[in-house]
């Protein structure tokens, strides 16, 4: 007799899975990239009805004889840093009107109007984005119901909007994929960055904020580490403006308040954090940004005084440079840079050389795996540039540390074989694997940790005056058993593929120009 097929158990989806799911059948032919401001932003107007209606609730049943008056005026919302929402703003007031016709203008309206009366969030809403984006009024009427079917879901932590808004973010940076999707960091690889570089207590910055996520988890960060981030001030600058709303309604619903400048602005060429020094920088530049600045641009600019100025061809070498000159004395940094970073000629090694040599401000190289963002496949670098390797002890969210002394020494850590599958094609780190890379590094730097060795294939500690031609390829200096070098073929390939599309290019170029001119002549060809 056959046995009866055993049924597998449901596994019950969270919410955060449930509403994508929902709001995505909902799309319709509106491109992720455009869809993705639709729903955060009714994400954002849900969060602030839920957090409005309890404070309107609470001041009503305080000032019973005054609540007319008190449950009117912002100041009695903005002491809680909850926003005040106007009457044709608030969540109960969009759901009446739903399924109206004129429902995509009504949205606009309330997110203009939330934020002429919140001082906070100037710049962070959509302008007559519903109107104009073409999404059709049923759908929108359909997608509101879903968003406000959350708060049946809502649990009592402070973080659930939170979540949901990261969740919607990094599934919509998935979709949109390679060429797209660079407002998000995946969330494993800032994990590392925080648990490396430890932000408890100072100034933070990140010089490409993207939607905030650095910012998001580090104060994730001081709060799973028992800290209070009331610690940290937050400073950013973002340069699409899109991304620069994203990153405003994230920390807002996080409850962060972070300076991000007064406008979307670049970096380089309109510094919105010119005179600020920080303790703690964490970033995700562009790879490999090409034109960055026009030939005879920022020549003099201060943050490259004392090295040679970073090349027009590619903008790596200006980020280090920009964050180097933002460090305070003890800051550190860790950003992300694609591995050709590492070996450069010219005058990226020039600068290179002089961050070694003059500057001992190299403080760790990580390689991370392949595949682990969704804009590129390539294997990317994370460094760690520290402003003060000496010998000390300090005072760490209420721990004495005892650091050691690691003047002319940069630790080499290779995580290429790391990680475990992700969304099929992707790779991301567990838990486990950003503790261990983060122990590894802490007992490098601190004698209160235990001794540190050299792990074969994994992490090495190598003298600055060891260093080969200035090279910071981990590679180099790691020993290898069962593994052969690939990090040299990656960057090889990549830059081949680069030189030859350009080459094609050029050629089709070519081959028009010339057809144009026989056109002229009156011959076809």
């Amino acid at each position: 007799m056959a046995k009866k097929a055993t049924a597998k158990p449901k596994i019950e989806k969270s919410i955060e899975t449930q509403l994508w799911e929902s709001a995505n059948k909902l799309r319709g032919n509106i491109e992720a990239s455009e869809y993705k401001h639709v729903v955060l932003s009714l994400i954002f107007l849900k969060y602030a009805g839920v957090r409005f209606e309890r404070q309107y609730n609470k001041l009503k049943e305080q000032y019973s004889d005054m609540a007319e008056t008190i449950c009117n005026m912002p100041m009695s919302y903005a002491k809680d840093n909850v926003f005040y929402l106007p009457e044709e703003c608030r969540w109960s007031y969009i759901m009446e009107n739903a399924k109206q016709p004129n429902i995509p203008q009504i949205i606009d309206k309330a997110l203009s109007d939330i934020e002429k009366s919140n001082k906070q969030l100037t710049g962070a809403m959509p302008v007559n984005y519903y109107s104009q984006v073409g999404i059709d009024p049923a759908k929108l009427g359909s997608l509101i119901d879903t968003i406000n079917d959350m708060e049946q879901h809502m649990d009592d932590s402070n973080d659930f909007f939170g979540r949901v808004y990261e969740y919607c973010l990094s599934n919509f940076a998935l979709q949109e994929g390679k060429g797209k999707g660079e407002y998000y960091t995946p969330k494993a690889i800032v994990n590392l960055i925080t648990e490396m570089i430890e932000p408890y207590k100072g100034k933070v910055y990140d010089p490409a904020c993207g939607s905030g996520g650095m910012f998001v988890q580090s104060s994730k960060f001081i709060e799973a580490h028992g800290g209070n981030r009331r610690d940290i001030s937050v400073y950013g600058q973002e340069y699409t403006l899109t991304t620069y709303k994203l990153a405003k309604m994230n920390l807002a619903i996080r409850g962060i308040s972070a300076n991000l400048g007064e406008k979307a602005a670049s970096t380089f060429q309109d510094d919105q954090h010119k005179a600020e020094k920080f303790d703690f920088i964490m970033a995700n530049p562009p790879f490999n940004q090409k034109d960055w600045r026009e030939p005879s641009e920022l020549l003099d600019d201060p943050r490259w005084a004392g090295f040679k100025t970073p090349p027009t061809s590619n903008a790596n070498y200006a980020w280090i440079l920009n964050i180097f000159s933002k460090l305070s004395t003890n800051g550190i940094a860790g950003f992300l840079l694609a591995n050709g970073a590492l070996s450069g000629d010219g005058d990226e090694k020039a600068i290179r050389k002089a961050l070694i040599d003059e500057h001992d401000a190299i403080e760790a190289i990580v390689i991370l795996p392949r595949n682990m963002f969704y804009t590129t496949d390539i294997s990317v670098t994370l460094w760690i540039m520290n402003r003060n390797k000496h010998a000390r002890t300090a005072t760490v969210n209420g721990e004495l540390r005892h650091y050691r002394e690691r003047q002319n020494e940069i630790l080499f850590m290779d995580l290429r074989s790391w990680g475990e599958p992700f969304e099929k094609k992707f790779t991301t780190f567990s838990q486990n694997d950003i503790e261990k890379a983060a122990e590894c590094f802490h007992r490098w730097q601190r004698t209160d940790m235990g001794a540190y060795e050299d792990v074969p294939e994994f992490c090495k500690c190598v003298k600055t005056a060891d260093l080969k031609d200035a090279s910071l390829v981990p590679s180099k200096y790691i020993e290898f058993v069962n593994r052969t070098d690939t990090v040299g073929y990656e960057e090889k390939m990549t830059a081949l593929q680069a030189e030859l599309k350009q080459l094609f290019k050029e050629e089709e170029e070519s081959r028009k120009a010339v057809m144009e001119v026989f056109k002229e002549l009156g011959y076809e060809l």
